[in-house]
This record gives C-alpha cells, structure tokens and sequence, in this order.
C-alpha cells in the first residue's frame, strides 16, 4: 500500500464522504456530514473558524456531529459548542492474513434484519447504529432459533481500506468467542477483495483492544472524539 492511500487513514470521515460514501452524506468543500439516520459522523477538510461555521450549516439546531480531531483545540467560535468525548484508537490489520473461522452459522445480513441490528445495537451499544447504518457495507450475524446474538459489519470505506465496526453480542451469549469469529470472517472478506481492515475503539476499552490485538490488529494512531453543535444545543448523538 502506498504512504499516500493510508494518508486517509488520517481523516477517515472526510475520505470516506468525499469518495466512497458520498452518497451517503452531504456537505460542501469545507465541511461533509453523514445522513443523521446512516451515522452521526462529520469531517471538515481544514480545522478553520470558516470550516466550523460551514459544518454547523449542516446541523439543525437540535443536532450535535461527532468529529474525529487530531490537532490543538480550536479556539472559541462563535456559536460553536464543542465537547470532548474521549481518546479514539485507530487500529489496522498489518500481521499477515486473517485465520480462516468456523462460519457454519455466520448468515448474511439485509434490509429484512433491520430492526433485530438496530435492537441488538441498542441493548449493547457497541457504538452509533442508526435505521439506515446496514447501508455503510456488508453485515453479518449469527442467530439463535432465530433471534439474533450477534453481528459485526463494515462501516467507513477508503480507498484501500474498509472499517469493521458494530461488533457486539448478546449478554447472554458472551464468552463463546462470537466476536472474534465475526471479525475473522469480515476480515477475511475484505482482505480477499484487497482492502485492509481497520477499526476504533475508545481508549479505555481495555477487553476491546485486547481481542483485537489477539486478533492482528495494532495501534496505528490516535484521535480526540469531539460533539460539535450549536452553543444551545440540548441532545446529542452519543458516538
């Protein structure tokens, strides 16, 4: 891979929304959101004054976007609230090719299994999963006489590179290895299409990073997640 592709590893949102996943946002050639009900993430091309006011143009007055931010703070702006939400580690695929996973019961997910993601997400949070998120990429799960225990999916995608995201399981169902699975065969997939998986994860999302270490993922950088909305904003979109 060349320096320059994994360069938009550096700015994942703005790459994906200005390439790939552009029909799934909107935006302008300072700042790009995606749809609220796809994901609550939102780039700008430079961390200016001018880039903010341009990106709180795309929220209504209710909305807060969540910004991945590498540089100083910006200073105050005016209109401008901006909330620190925690440190994100941005975690690649670099120790050769994914172990081949049991995948008897891995079964493909779509539209008919909307609602059971979007429960499922909702009771453990693995992260934003909103009505319209299943869009983003490929999805997968497992089901236990039909209900669903578990998923993983694809979420932002570069040139090169494709994010694994969502990864959760049922309280009940913890501790039989289905995350790893999952993550296993995604990875495979997107490594049979020549793309290199990535993911992010809080910083102290201690289990988290341990499984994915295990599973060949390591440490490419960090990031400061942000919530970025108007001075009176009231609710917020939890990243």
């Amino acid at each position: 891979m060349s320096s320059s592709t994994e360069a938009d590893l550096d700015r994942p949102i703005w790459a994906a929304l200005t390439t790939k996943q552009a029909h799934l946002g909107y935006g302008d050639a300072l700042a790009v959101r995606y749809h609220p009900d796809v994901a609550p993430f939102a780039a700008l091309a430079l961390e200016t004054p001018a880039a903010y006011q341009a990106l709180l143009q795309l929220l209504l007055p209710h909305e807060q976007a969540a910004v991945l931010r590498s540089g100083d703070p910006v200073g105050p702006i005016d209109g401008l609230q901006i909330t620190h939400v925690g440190v994100i580690h941005q975690m690649i695929a670099r120790h050769g090719k994914a172990e081949r996973a049991d995948d008897h019961d891995v079964i493909r997910l779509g539209d008919a299994d909307a609602k059971d993601m979007l429960d499922l997400a909702q009771k453990t949070k693995p992260g934003p999963f909103g009505r319209r998120t299943g869009e983003m990429g490929h999805y997968i799960g497992v089901r236990d006489q039909g209900r669903l225990i578990a998923m993983a999916g694809e979420r932002m995608r570069v040139d090169g590179y494709v994010e694994i995201s969502a990864v959760c399981v049922d309280e009940d169902y913890r501790g039989r290895g289905l995350a790893g699975r999952l993550i296993k065969v995604l990875r495979r997939e997107i490594e049979q299409r020549e793309d290199t998986p990535f993911l992010h994860v809080f910083s102290n999302n201690t289990s988290a990073i341990g499984l994915y270490e295990r599973l060949g993922f390591e440490l490419r950088r960090t990031f400061q997640l942000t919530r970025v909305g108007h001075v009176d904003s009231r609710s917020a979109t939890a990243p």
